[in-house]
């Protein structure tokens, strides 16, 4: 009878060490056990060392002073760029005067025409109470104004990034170019745009309009690639069997397969625009920007929620139609003159209802028709910082509070990531990126974080990264407790909905008035602004994430007797994971928006550079702080942002 030899006994590896990411670690200790004495031992100073620094305010001064010197005579001002304002302006222009033509209520009932026969009738009476709340509060004119600035932009941008995604989709070789410049654009915090289209088109709507372009395109660009290239492969072949040329294949099948895509891109593209329509007030787009931006300047809340409430309202209405517009059933969206129906009819009773009232002599607004709510909502604050800002028993008042928040969090982080040699911060954004994603996610974290010590100004990039840790910190804290909350109750959720929305769609400008009303001038209301903009977006993914758990191992976890608290902890948290991950990196690009805004406020950093070199017009210190800020946004993407990895590599 044989002799079975048993097989000899493998060495068992504890449990941390088999695990991929603990792999990656090792790797990365023993690369820098390599090469951080020899760092060390060329550059023994904990900062950036000065040798690998690039003094770039030479070259960018000299490009400002030639840019200042010719803009008047260069042959590429007069005939090119000059011609781009010039279309611009006329169209802006035409724009605000076909709606001043329209009148009140010319506007009012195509915007009310145009949401029912999209969305219905509740949704047309809530869009004709926006416009009648608009020239109720006194801001028909601004709104108008913000109204004809943004028909133009969104149009371009609609133009631009439709043509971008429609390159990128029907050409992976032009798709992978693009991808970086998209990433880019829409890493690079809206108020850094301004100083290069300033120093171009100069101050107005040019220039206003040109940087919202460029703020606004990316979404549409981004979702007309992916619905290009998500069409359903079956229906392209059966269109390509019968003989379709690839035109044909692209207006017949693909595009139309798209069109969800292509109407939310439309949706995140208005959002973008009214977002930087405020923004690009500081250069002279007018309109209800200009009111909350002379609001910030004399800190009068009550003027800024006027003007800020019209914002409000236009976001809400246009992302509630576009939106409409996109859930429409593709069968409906195809019938024959289905698209063009409306809006002739709209324009139709438009016309009717604008010739009425210019016959009425009631185009304006009526003068008696207006309601100031500045002065009680400035009664209000002043009420609350009587007695909130300092002086509560116990608790004490917000100004403590900021205080503290700076003294004990603010500094100590900002102090604490000051004081860590510069490799060791290499290393630390090497390692977090690496265990997310690949090796490529942790070169590109690397190289963006060195190229800011590159430009030279480490420190004040460090600065800014501490107010944006402390502020996800307490964003994911309150996002993530109220996101369980709302996806345990849909009682909760209905009433979180419309704070959400108001939060959601708010300009970033607007939150820094009470803010600095309640905290004071500094760091800390920058912080605060900045986690009331990310937290409506953590909230709503962390919910959506919860509630689309498979319901079928929720109710296996509950047939084996496991309580509420134990379903949310063991099933719902791990397989909401990457929704979750997802929130955290929504989370942390919007907190950097707002933390660089917060350079009007005291916020200092980045963001004050940011500021100066827009005032100041000093293209150096403005480009080189642009620049740190996309690299330190592409950092934080990209070692926030989970890569798919490949099951079958096991990677």
């Amino acid at each position: 009878m044989a002799t079975v030899t048993a097989p000899a006994p493998r060495l068992a590896l504890p449990g941390v060490l088999r695990h991929r990411a603990a792999h990656k670690l090792l790797l990365l200790a023993l690369a820098a056990a390599i090469l951080v004495p020899l760092a060390n031992a060329h550059w023994a100073s904990g900062s950036w060392p000065h040798a690998l620094t690039v003094d770039l305010s030479g070259p960018l001064g000299r490009a400002n002073d030639w840019i200042i010197d010719n803009r008047d005579s260069s042959p590429l001002f007069l005939y090119f760029f000059g011609y781009i304002s010039n279309a611009v302006v006329l169209s802006v222009r035409a724009v605000y005067l076909v709606l001043l033509a329209a009148g009140w209520a010319g506007v009012t009932a195509f915007g009310a025409l145009v949401a029912w026969r999209v969305a219905g009738v509740r949704l047309a009476i809530g869009t004709g109470v926006a416009f009648l709340a608009c020239g109720l509060l006194g801001m028909w004119v601004p709104t108008m104004q913000t109204l004809a600035l943004m028909v133009v932009a969104v149009l371009t941008s609609v133009v631009v990034g439709a043509l971008l995604g429609l390159a990128g989709g029907l050409s992976e070789r032009t798709d992978r170019a693009l991808r970086p410049v998209l990433d880019t654009m829409q890493v690079l915090p809206a108020f850094a745009y301004l100083l290069p289209v300033v120093l171009v088109f100069g101050i107005g709507v040019p220039a206003a309009v040109l940087a919202t372009v460029v703020y606004a395109a990316p979404p549409m660009a981004r979702l007309t690639t992916l619905g290009l290239r998500n069409a359903d492969p079956e229906v392209l072949e059966a269109v390509e069997s019968l003989g379709a040329t690839g035109r044909q294949r692209l207006l017949t099948a693909r595009l139309p397969l798209a069109r969800k895509q292509l109407l939310l891109g439309l949706n995140q593209t208005i959002m973008m625009a009214l977002s930087m329509a405020v923004i690009a007030s500081v250069i002279g787009a007018g309109g209800l920007g200009d009111r909350v931006y002379q609001a910030l300047a004399s800190v009068d809340v009550g003027a800024a929620l006027a003007a800020g409430i019209p914002i409000v309202l236009l976001a809400v209405v246009l992302d509630r139609v576009t939106a409409a517009a996109g859930e429409q059933t593709d069968e409906s969206a195809g019938e024959p003159g289905s698209t063009l129906r409306p809006w002739l009819y709209a324009l139709g009773a438009t016309v009717a209802v604008a010739v009425v009232a210019r016959l009425a002599g009631a185009l304006d607004w009526p003068s008696g028709w207006t309601l100031n709510i500045a002065e009680p909502v400035n009664r209000v604050v002043d009420w609350m910082t009587a007695h909130l800002y300092s002086g509560v028993p116990y608790l004490g008042g917000t100004a403590d509070w900021a205080g503290h928040f700076t003294t004990w969090v603010l500094d100590p982080v900002r102090d604490g990531l000051q004081w860590l040699p510069w490799w060791s911060v290499l290393l630390i954004v090497a390692a977090l990126a690496w265990v997310i994603g690949t090796w490529r996610t942790a070169l590109t974290a690397v190289l963006a974080m060195a190229a800011i010590g590159v430009l030279g100004v480490w420190k004040p990039s460090l600065d800014t990264l501490s107010q944006v840790l402390a502020a996800v910190a307490v964003t994911l804290v309150l996002g993530f407790a109220t996101g369980i909350a709302a996806a345990r109750s849909d009682r909760f959720e209905r009433a979180l909905r419309p704070v959400l929305d108001v939060c959601q769609t708010m300009p970033q400008f607007v939150y820094l008035i009470p803010v600095v009303a309640l905290f004071g001038v500094g760091r800390a209301p920058a912080v605060a602004a900045a986690v009331v903009y990310a937290l409506p977006a953590v909230v709503r993914i962390t919910t959506q994430g919860l509630r689309q758990v498979d319901p079928a191992a929720l109710e296996s976890a509950r047939s084996l007797g496991a309580t509420s608290a134990q379903q949310l902890r063991q099933i719902q948290l791990p397989l909401a994971r990457p929704a979750l991950l997802l929130a955290v990196n929504q989370g942390v690009v919007l907190v950097l928006a707002v933390v660089i805004i917060g350079g009007l406020v005291g916020g200092g950093a980045l963001g004050y550079d940011a500021v100066f070199g827009l005032a100041q017009g000093d293209l150096a210190t403005g480009l080189v702080a642009g620049a740190a800020i996309v690299c330190l946004g592409l950092m934080l993407d990209r070692v926030t942002q989970p890569t798919e990895r490949r099951t079958k590599k096991g990677a």
